[in-house]
């Protein structure tokens, strides 16, 4: 499945994919306003076998059939308070 990958302008490590290069129709005009004028990175051809770094392929390939799109956020570091 081809995907298109963009970073957004405003919101540091976020990444918007795209099932089609440059289709933003279907994704909701609050989102795109939050990540800013779309810089395109790359494209990717996802399979259930492909691993990816920081998401589950066979979700994302999910997101992509049903909606269209699929946002990428920065993981959030979690540290236990030291005892």
């Amino acid at each position: 499945m081809f995907c298109a990958i963009y970073k957004s302008t405003r919101k540091q490590d976020a990444y918007l994919y795209l099932a089609d290069k440059d289709e933003f129709a279907n994704v909701p005009e609050a989102l795109l306003t939050m990540l800013g004028e779309p810089v395109h990175v790359m494209d990717l051809e996802l399979s259930p076998t492909l691993r990816l770094a920081q998401e589950n392929v066979l979700e994302v390939m999910r997101n992509l059939q049903e909606r269209g799109w699929f946002l990428q956020l920065p993981r959030q570091e979690y540290r236990l308070p030291s005892q």
